[in-house]
């Protein structure tokens, strides 16, 4: 006695209608939208100070970095609305979910830093002019020794200070 109660020839699903397109439809795609639009924000949020903040018209007011996290977070949700409508074909529900929540704290991180932070730098009005007196003061020199301001003024007339960028 067969294990099948009717012949393969009349079961409903044929060979032939297994097609790699119909298999390679069950597979659900990338959503790269969710990891293009994270990259877009960390782009924006990297390229501020190395980039845009050499040039006045964005180091003031960072207009393009906002349209970059615009763009991003636009991008984001465009992956992360596609995710959920059609999870059938789409992955990306949670990782794009995590990316969205990384998204909006590190916008939040970038404004802070821009529009508090920036502002907690000391103006020019406070900085010593041309020919003002410094106030004494103590520094390491390269060796690692002590060198007060007081001193080098008793055995010179004048001193000189160089701020090096960097490290010795």
């Amino acid at each position: 006695m067969p294990i099948f109660s009717r012949p393969i020839s009349e079961t409903p699903c044929k060979r032939d209608e297994y097609t790699n397109r119909g298999v390679r439809d069950l597979k659900r795609r990338r959503n790269v939208l969710n990891w293009a639009g994270f990259a877009i924000v960390l782009i924006a949020l990297v390229s501020y100070i190395p980039f845009f903040a050499s040039f006045p018209a964005t180091r003031d007011i960072p207009w393009v970095n906002y349209l970059l996290f615009l763009t991003g977070g636009v991008l984001l949700a465009v992956g992360v609305r596609r995710a959920f409508r059609d999870s059938a074909h789409y992955r990306g529900k949670i990782s794009g979910s995590i990316l969205a929540v990384l998204s909006a704290l590190l916008f939040a991180f970038f404004v802070v830093g821009v529009t508090y932070f920036s502002k907690q730098i000391p103006g020019a009005r406070s900085a010593l002019g041309v020919g003002q007196k410094a106030p004494a003061f103590v520094l390491l020199d390269t060796a690692g020794k002590q060198v007060s301001s007081a001193d080098l003024l008793k055995k010179h007339r004048g001193l000189v200070l160089i701020f090096y960028r960097g490290y010795w």
